[in-house]
C-alpha cells in the first residue's frame, strides 16, 4: 500500500534560499538600492527567488501593485519617514502576502517556508501577515513604524 506524496520531502524542510535573494535584501538594507524586493517560491528549484525589485524612487502604491492578486509572495519594504523630532528614519518590513483568493497549496507552501526564510533576513524591524490589501495599507505601515 502506498500513500501518494508520502516519500516527497516536507516543504518546511526542503525550501532553500537563493543567494541572489539574500543579496537583494542586503542591497535594500545596506545600500538602499531597492525600495522593495518581492520573493517567489519556485517549487521546481525548491528555493525562494527574487521575482521583482523596486527602485528607490518607487512608491508604496507601486509596491502593492506589484504583488499578485491571487497568489502568495514574501516581500520586504524599506519605509522611510520623519519622526516628530524631525529625524529621518527607515524601517524594514517583512510582509507575508497570502490573499484569501490564493490556492490552498500555495498558502500551505508559503506558510511552511516562511519562518526559515524570515530567519535568513537579518535586520527586519516589523513583520506583517496580510490576507487582503487593507491589512498592509500604508496607514498600517506608518502606525507600526512610529
Amino acid at each position: 500500500m502506498s500513500f501518494r506524496g508520502f516519500s516527497r520531502p516536507n516543504a518546511s524542510s526542503g525550501m532553500g534560499v537563493a543567494d541572489h535573494s539574500k543579496n537583494a535584501f542586503m542591497e535594500l538594507q545596506r545600500k538602499k538600492v531597492h525600495r522593495y524586493v518581492i520573493f517567489k517560491v519556485d517549487e521546481k528549484k525548491r528555493e525562494i527567488l527574487v521575482e521583482k525589485t523596486g527602485g528607490p524612487a518607487e512608491s508604496y502604491d507601486d509596491f502593492t501593485a506589484a504583488l499578485p492578486e491571487n497568489d502568495c509572495r514574501y516581500a520586504v519594504y524599506d519605509y522611510d519617514f520623519v519622526t516628530s523630532e524631525n529625524c529621518q528614519k527607515s524601517k524594514i518590513f517583512f510582509i507575508a502576502w497570502s490573499p484569501s483568493t490564493a490556492r490552498i497549496r500555495s498558502k500551505m507552501l508559503y506558510a511552511t517556508s516562511k519562518d526559515r526564510f524570515r530567519r535568513e533576513l537579518e535586520g527586519i524591524h516589523y513583520e506583517i501577515q496580510a490576507t487582503d490589501p487593507t491589512e498592509m495599507d500604508l496607514d498600517v505601515i506608518r502606525e507600526r513604524a512610529n
